[in-house]
């Protein structure tokens, strides 16, 4: 989502919906890697149901990382992507769904965006090439040392885009990798699979939205399903609250700012390219072991619970003595619309509103003064009241000169700030004029020897006099020197007299705002220099704005009940101001009908530059390129880029002309028929496919369809598949249970004893024009609160401390100073190890013989990973928890919470068994005997209050078997 800094904010306002991921490691045992048992409870004392992964926040990731070496090549690639779902797969641990989907043909809204992104990406990569060439020529003429260049291809990010080889190619890898996950691995056995490739139009996002919203207008839907979804997205947190689920969490990468990069140029670390002096590398370790390593540690993962938000939100949006009800779920859908006044991916966020000067709570407070005279909520079920918007739009448009030139204001401030620091800096790095020596000279902290003794205090008092009479001296004779200008005799000895450069100066350059938003007459050159109007022109300034509520009735449309639109979008690069919002209760009525997606073709057509038209058809390639092309003047080779007040290219707005549809498809309407069929294949649109392992309830249902060769839709029996509802095709290139999975990665196995199996899926369908409720289900039952009385201001005022899994009341280890220096003293710092550090992916799978010299050839079939991509699990038929083997063989307290059973999600796997059970039980659909799902959520809350209040006291004080009291209260420690 287009909201830079929004998760900043919100997590710095409502700090308690972050929690950190509890992480199971896998052991390694005399060489052999042994993987995490994933049918065990979670670490973090949590069950949850179904995990949606966006799949292009990983792939980016693992395609070309920014804090580790890049991989090699594709197959290397597509190894850490397995490996990063992997991961989350044991972070989270799903026992229903996992829902994998992939961004395939966006809105047209969309591709404006994208089109810049990669515009942007490709005149970056260009400016990047020669920046080198031009630094590596100045380093070699000054003497410096470069290593030589490599002549390797860049790998061309533009390539994740629906249409191309490359996510063609991943799509495979995937069906290969649920294959053989649901073959060899005893924590997938019974959960759902789907896969949402790039062949299917749609957002990752807004595809998996797009499930939750049918499945829960089903009748057999669980409405205490419990939600996670994997995204760095903003707009994630918009889309989890707009489902109105009462369980529902977001796992994202912790995000550590000012990570170490290497130098484009020489690859050391320290400083950027234009910074490089090509000095001689270090060498790292003592035998310069780590010279082809790069000092990064494991990322780590964090939760976001929205369920802790919704009570941040209920005690925020809460109003008396309203006119009508007071309704929170209506509140929460109007501070949802509210969060796209300051920027989304398809419009652009109104001049006068950045989330980090409050926009946010200004828009808040506005709303609840207005709401009074509004009669009535602003949004119902994604669908806009256009009337009452207008009252808080004309709000904001009052205090809009307000906010100008206290944003002005703000800057001066934070640049005279600024200024004064770098005094300082300079001051400290020059130094005293005289450092005195004898009993005078500072001594260092912690130097356990004495000053010296006191020789002659006289005699040193006037070294110290005479040495001042010097310096002004010097500073009298150089001011005379420079014509009695006593600046030039300001800095150093060294520099008296001569006249500073310009990289010295106090002052940075700044660029030029033709605007001026803080002097009146803002609006008249505003207009004028965006969009080349003068401001009495009304026609023009309506133009715009209609333009804009027709954004915003598209935006929460799509977030609530799908994509109104595939062809509409906002045809401006710029926003109107707020107090331009007059009268538009009349002019949005609705969006077009029946609207259809681009083809992936097409859509590679309308948002590459040309230089990525390596991806296209050759004759496709040449209407990019060619004079002759009727379509040339759609890919500039240049494009200016309009700051808009910021002070960063990135934050700028690309002016690159907009791609009129009608002209582009008869531009290519001439060369369709120059495609070779696989280019026909993937320029189709595809369906979703399914996928089972032999031991889920539906797949003897799904090997009959095949066995009858079916070819009629099939609806899914709710009672075999957890509740959930859909259509059933046969696939035309099916995985099938007893016939081997050719790997597309020539590093990793053929599965020659497959167990899965695959079908097309297609989600409920409605008919036109059937709204989705924005509401609670009926029987949903709500989580326990987690806020408390001083947890309303924490983000603000007390000292943050970090929360590991759901359970707050977890027993932390702690630490004191003398430990932390034990551990530094004992730890060795050249190492940066870890499961998923920078070691490339490939050499974690470096086991066993994973293809055969003859694919037709069988292998012996294990219920093992000895097999498979990593390694070796527990088998299949291992007991599920028998109680009363715990019973019979259980230790006694002091060894069975001893140093042995130390770890928290050791003791937290003993506390979470009967939830576990109840959260099995409850997974094989419909509803059966063991009562309704309301009755087993309750009876599961019930047993979690039960264990909390029955823990003996020897389970609740900490101990580690030898005895030693209790750590003291955590207050004692500053957790920063």
């Amino acid at each position: 989502m287009g909201v830079p800094a929004f998760f900043r904010w919100l997590s710095r306002k409502y700090a308690s919906i972050i929690v950190h991921c509890v992480e199971e490691k896998g052991k390694e045992c005399n060489g052999v890697r042994i993987p995490v048992d994933t049918t065990k409870p979670n670490p973090n004392e949590v069950e949850f149901d179904n995990l949606y992964l966006d799949m292009n926040g990983i792939i980016h990731p693992c395609t070309h990382p920014e804090d580790k070496p890049a991989p090699k090549n594709e197959d290397e690639m597509m190894v850490a992507i397995f490996e990063y779902i992997d991961r989350l797969f044991n972070i989270v641990r799903p026992r229903r769904v996992l829902y994998m989907a992939i961004d395939g043909v966006a809105p047209r809204a969309k591709m404006n965006q994208q089109r810049s992104r990669r515009f942007r990406a490709s005149k970056e990569g260009v400016e990047l090439t020669e920046e080198k060439a031009r630094m590596r020529e100045e380093v070699i003429q000054r003497g410096g040392y470069l290593p030589p260049e490599e002549i390797k291809e860049r790998f061309d990010s533009n390539c994740i885009t629906p249409g191309t080889e490359f996510m063609d190619n991943l799509a495979q890898c995937l069906r290969y990798y649920v294959a053989d996950r649901l073959s060899n691995d005893p924590g997938w056995k019974n959960v759902t699979v789907l896969l949402s490739d790039a062949s299917v139009p749609g957002e990752g996002e807004h595809k998996i939205m797009d499930y939750i919203r049918r499945q829960r207008a089903q009748p057999n839907h669980d409405p205490n399903t419990h939600h996670c979804l994997c995204g760095a997205d903003a707009d994630l947190i918009m889309l989890g609250l707009a489902t109105h689920e009462p369980n529902f969490t977001i796992i994202r990468e912790e995000f550590k700012p000012n990570k170490p990069r290497p130098c484009a140029l020489c690859g050391q670390m320290g400083h950027e390219i234009k910074d490089c002096q090509g000095a001689a590398r270090e060498k790292q370790g003592e035998h310069d072991e780590f010279a082809d390593t790069m000092p990064v540690s494991e990322q780590e993962f964090i939760f976001i619970r929205l369920c802790v938000l919704r009570e941040y939100l209920a005690r925020e949006l809460t109003m008396a003595s309203l006119p009508f009800p007071f309704d929170f779920e209506r509140s929460v859908d109007d501070w949802v619309f509210m969060c796209f006044f300051v920027g989304n991916d398809f419009l652009p966020h109104l001049p006068s509103l950045e989330i980090r000067e409050g926009a946010i709570d200004r828009l808040v407070n506005i709303y609840k003064d207005v709401v009074h005279k509004t009669g009535g909520y602003l949004t119902e079920n994604g669908y806009v009241n256009l009337e009452r918007v207008e009252l808080i739009m004309q709000a904001v448009g009052v205090a809009e000169d307000n906010i100008f030139k206290k944003r002005k204001e703000d800057d001066e401030g934070f640049k005279r700030r600024m200024k004064e620091k770098r005094k300082r800096m300079k001051a400290e790095q020059r130094g005293p004029a005289y450092m005195t020596t004898g009993q005078f000279a500072p001594q260092a902290l912690g130097r356990r020897d004495r000053p010296e003794a006191v020789q002659n205090a006289r005699h040193q008092a006037y070294d110290m006099r005479m040495q001042h009479n010097k310096d002004a001296a010097q500073f009298l004779k150089a001011t005379m020197k420079n014509g009695g200008n006593s600046a030039g005799a300001s800095g150093s000895a060294d520099n008296r007299g001569m006249k500073r450069k310009a990289e010295d100066s106090d002052s940075e350059p700044e660029p030029e705002d033709n605007v001026r938003l803080w002097e009146d007459g803002w609006k008249q050159r505003y207009y004028k220099t965006k969009f080349d109007v003068d401001v009495e022109d009304e026609d023009f300034r309506k133009k715009v704005v209609k333009s804009y509520v027709e954004g915003l009735c598209w935006v929460l449309r799509y977030y609530y009940q799908g994509c109104a639109s595939w062809k509409w979008y906002f045809p401006f690069h710029y926003a109107p101001f707020a107090s331009d919002f007059k009268d538009i209760k009349g002019m949005f009525t609705d969006f077009e009908k029946d609207t259809k997606p681009f083809k992936p073709l097409e859509q590679l057509m309308g948002v590459f530059p040309a230089a990525s038209g390596n991806f296209l058809p050759p004759t496709w390639r040449s209407l990019m390129s060619s004079p002759d092309s009727p379509i040339i003047d759609f890919y500039p080779d240049d494009f200016a880029i309009d700051l808009n007040g910021k002070k960063y290219a990135w934050q700028g707005v690309a002016l690159l002309p907009f791609v009129d549809e009608r002209r582009l498809r008869a531009a290519l309407a001439d060369v369709y028929s120059d495609l070779t069929p696989e280019e026909v294949r993937r320029n189709s649109l595809g369906s979703d496919v399914m996928f089972l392992g032999k031991s889920h309830p539906l797949f003897d249902f799904i090997h009959e369809l095949y066995r009858t060769e079916s070819h009629e839709d099939t609806e899914i029996p709710a009672e075999l598949c957890h509740g959930i509802l859909g259509t059933l095709n046969l696939d035309d290139n099916p995985i099938l249970p007893d016939k081997p999975v050719t790997s597309p990665i020539p590093m990793l196995r053929d599965i020659s004893q497959n167990i899965a199996i695959g079908v097309k899926f297609k989600d409920p369908h409605f008919a036109d024009g059937f709204v989705f409720k924005a509401v609670l289900l009926s029987g949903a039952k709500m989580p326990n609160k987690v806020l408390k009385p001083g947890d309303w201001e924490k983000g603000n005022r007390e000292p943050w401390r970090p929360q590991l899994g759901f359970n707050q009341h977890r027993q932390q280890a702690h630490l004191d100073q003398s430990g932390f220096r034990a551990l530094g003293h004992s730890l060795n710092r050249n190492q940066h190890g870890g499961q998923y550090s920078n070691a490339p992916p490939p050499s974690n799978y470096q086991q066993g013989n994973y293809r055969s010299s003859h694919r037709g050839g069988h292998q012996p079939f294990q219920h093992s990973r000895q097999n498979s991509l990593l390694g070796a699990p527990p088998s299949y038929h291992q007991p599920q928890y028998p109680r009363q083997q715990q019973q019979q063989q259980q230790p006694p307290p002091a060894q069975q919470y001893g140093a042995s059973r130390g770890h928290g999600w050791d003791r937290a796997a003993q506390s979470q068994q009967s939830a576990y059970q109840q959260n099995m039980s409850r997974g094989q659909g419909g509803a059966p005997a063991g009562g309704t799902y309301q009755q087993r959520y309750h009876d599961r809350q019930d047993d979690w209050r039960g264990r909390r209040d029955t823990r003996g006291p020897q389970h609740q004080a900490y101990s580690s078997g030898r005895g030693y009291p209790a750590p003291p209260p955590s207050r004692r420690y500053n957790w920063n």
